[in-house]
């Protein structure tokens, strides 16, 4: 059961014209996710630069501090979950994070995918020592290892089978890739069986099927054949390395093909939860919608939608239009038009606060014109001009009129998607001041995904 249907807090909306136009939109439950002994997987997916990483090492402190031993398996290379954690840094090792605190609390281990030392493990655990040797050296695997394209997304899902199988964690949360798209993650397993299976690669496996003068035969036909065509595109030595490759890797394509099904059963099964992340704007909703139709398609466990950064204001009963308003009448009876100089610090009775005849004063540069300057004296600053009063407000007028703006677009962009996923439970976090770099800041992301904080302001 996930998070969306366990829980009977629902969010409500704005009253009015907005309650008729915008369904109400269940809350989702972060905790009762956390708690639930059946979960053993959650995904956190979504566009890049939407705050996944935090939001699943966010979920990993909470998790253990409520007493589950947890995983946190991130693919972001930007290294901040080891600082955010105070580990100096990550590998594919999963390390224990000290300072889980709490009574009952349970463990916290924290990992960052290495793609090519995943994708060499699985050559030395399912090949002998000579074959897998010989793969591990050839120029093509180390290229294909390195960098083809949906290695990370599949060696992701390569890892996320290991750790399963270890049965070491009762929860795994996954930080997915930060792809270009989302549904990446999904598509990798298809795409590197696709591969695998391809007729370029089965060209170049029958000769090594074959075997023995025939095999030979075959293989100086086809390479005189590709190397009039294929060769003069990608090198006769690049085709070479290709066909060891396939060679030494012919008994390992059916067990890729195996496991990525078996993974992708276990992302279908109840033990798993997909949270969505995105941010208020449209192109991250957009994707996030896209998510959220693919995982029903493949009938894959929807836990929610976990929206960052959401902006809100504390004196949301002052519209963005009367701030403006207002600080276009203090412009208009000209309050704001202040001399220069010191003109918005005199006293009632309009006598400046520092005389510039006051003898205890420090000397202006006019009255000292007639003793002789230091040879290399440095020029006078400009005095600054004075703001008054009347010129704050007016400026903060200005910036709770933008803060308003931004209030109002995020929220009709998030109407948007819940007209179209009424369904869809979510979980709002209210933008921070500055960036998460400890386990204070992860508490925090944590106990505002547990609460659902809307920001004030905001519906």
């Amino acid at each position: 059961m996930t998070a969306s249907t366990k829980t009977g807090a629902v969010k409500g909306t704005d009253t009015g014209a907005a309650a008729a136009s915008v369904p109400a939109v269940p809350a989702l439950d972060a905790d009762a996710l956390l708690d639930d002994q059946d979960i053993r997987i959650v995904v956190c997916c979504g566009s890049g630069g939407v705050g996944k990483t935090t939001t699943a090492a966010a979920l990993g402190v909470r998790a253990a501090e409520r007493g589950r031993k947890v995983v946190v398996l991130t693919i972001d290379p930007a290294r901040r979950l080891a600082q955010s954690m105070g580990i100096d840094s990550l590998d594919n090792i999963p390390r224990r994070v000290p300072g889980i605190d709490g009574e009952g609390a349970g463990e916290l281990h924290a990992m960052m995918l290495d793609m090519k030392r995943t994708f060499d493990e699985i050559v030395e655990a399912h090949a002998d020592g000579e074959r897998a040797r010989a793969i591990l050296e050839n120029p093509f695997y180390q290229s294909l290892s390195a960098g083809f394209a949906g290695t990370q997304e599949y060696m992701a899902m390569e890892k996320l089978g290991q750790l399963r199988a270890r049965n070491e964690w009762d929860l795994i949360i996954v930080d997915t890739p930060p792809s270009r798209s989302a549904l990446d993650f999904l598509d990798a397993p298809k795409r590197l069986g696709s591969f695998l299976d391809g007729k370029f690669i089965k060209l170049l496996m029958a000769p090594a099927k074959m075997g023995g003068r025939a095999g030979m035969k075959f293989l100086n036909v086809g390479m005189s054949m590709m190397t009039g065509t294929l060769g003069k595109l990608l090198g006769g030595q690049f085709l070479r390395d290709v066909q060891t490759f396939v060679a030494a890797m012919d008994t390992m394509f059916g067990g890729f093909r195996t496991r990525a099904d078996a993974t992708y059963k276990l992302l279908q099964a109840p033990g798993t939860a997909f949270l969505v992340v995105a941010t208020p704007e449209r192109d991250a909703l957009r994707e996030a919608a896209y998510f959220v139709e693919r995982l029903a398609a493949e009938e894959m466990p929807l836990a929610g939608l976990v929206l960052n950064r959401v902006h809100g204001s504390d004196a949301a009963r002052l519209s963005a239009e009367r701030a403006l308003a207002a600080a276009e009448n203090l412009d208009d009876i000209g309050i704001v038009d202040q001399a220069a100089g010191k003109a918005g610090l005199r006293d009632p009775a309009g006598s400046a606060v520092t005389s510039p005849e006051d003898p205890e004063s420090p000397p202006s540069p006019a009255r000292s014109a007639h003793t002789e300057a230091p040879e290399h004296a440095p020029e006078p600053e400009p005095e600054a001009e004075a703001v008054s009063v009347e010129q704050l407000t007016a400026g903060l007028l200005r910036l709770h009129a933008e803060r308003m703006q931004v209030v109002a677009r995020e929220q009709r962009t998030r109407d948007r998607f819940t007209a179209l996923h009424p369904e869809v439970a979510v979980t709002e976090v209210a933008a921070l001041p500055g960036d998460v770099h400890d386990l204070a800041g992860l508490r925090a992301i944590g106990d505002r995904l547990a609460t659902g904080s809307a920001p004030a302001g905001a519906a």
